[in-house]
């Protein structure tokens, strides 16, 4: 099963929800896809067993079989490339990588060379297996190390994937595939707003999803109104705690900071279970 941990915004507790819910159950695999921001090995005691080097295929012009006919920049969806009256610009940080101008090349006058974007590393934390991936400073093309970490899932395990934050495309690549989808929010305006958009997304994808509130004492009683209206299943409230937040800041995970979590992020994981094997 593979049980993805999302939010509609950053700062909500959607990595203290994923590395507690890991920690909580066992033959568990942990993916940190927030590959721009990967902060869940923070919490976890890992040991570093292995990286390898994620690329992507950039096109490579030969000017000498090039007639500039412009049909590589027409099919380019990302604008990529620009032919001019003598030359072809290529836009690496604009490439996305899916080897369209090459393949239709007329002139067979397009390769790919691979350039490089980022990394991943696995993990070991006694029986937990992590792997994460971290994209490369002023990299801007994301998913490919997502989809590059999410290869890494193993079928027989229990699968938590720390997705990145917000809606936009690493988010939907991340959680693409889940079994279930945790989403997190806190009771404000923001967390709101933003927890009804990433509502639309899962719902467009056909996830089974729930919502856990963090900081639930604080704020208002919103979201858990709009849960109640939209029948969306409050899996967990978790109130505001300063202990809690001490950890946090010191690197410790909730499940071990209050062992009584422990048996509640073990209830919520047979909750889901019963709700994705009901489905």
């Amino acid at each position: 099963m593979v049980i993805s941990v999302a939010s509609g915004k950053g700062g909500t507790g959607k990595t203290t929800i994923a590395t507690s819910l890991a920690l909580s159950i066992s033959n568990v695999q942990l993916l940190d896809c927030d590959v721009e921001e990967p902060n869940a090995h923070i919490f976890l005691q890992t040991r570093l067993e292995k990286s390898e080097v994620v690329s992507i295929p950039i096109p490579r012009i030969d000017e000498s079989k090039c007639n500039f006919c412009g049909e590589c920049a027409e099919i380019c969806a990302y604008n990529s490339l620009a032919v001019l009256k003598d030359r072809v610009l290529v836009f690496p940080h604009l490439c996305h990588g899916c080897g369209g101008c090459s393949l239709l090349c007329p002139q067979k006058a397009i390769t790919e060379t691979d350039k490089e974007i980022g990394i991943i590393e696995k993990a070991r934390a006694e029986e937990l297996h992590f792997v994460r991936g971290i994209l490369n400073i002023g990299e801007v093309m994301a998913p490919p190390v997502v989809r590059a970490v999410k290869r890494n899932i193993g079928k027989e395990k229990t699968v938590v994937i720390d997705a990145p934050p917000g809606t936009s495309c690493p988010v939907i690549e991340a959680v693409k595939g889940s079994d279930f989808c945790i989403l997190v929010t806190e009771p404000t305006p923001f967390g709101l707003n933003d927890l009804m958009l990433a509502v639309e997304v899962v719902r467009k994808m056909k996830i089974p999803f729930g919502v856990v509130i963090n900081r639930a004492s604080l704020g208002d009683e919103k979201v858990a109104k709009y849960c109640a209206d939209e029948n969306i299943r409050i899996l967990m409230q978790i109130p505001f705690d300063r202990e809690i937040a001490v950890a946090y800041s010191k690197g410790i995970a909730l499940v071990e900071a209050k062992k009584e979590y422990l048996g509640k992020f073990g209830e919520m994981f047979h909750l889901i279970e019963n709700i994705v094997h009901k489905d």
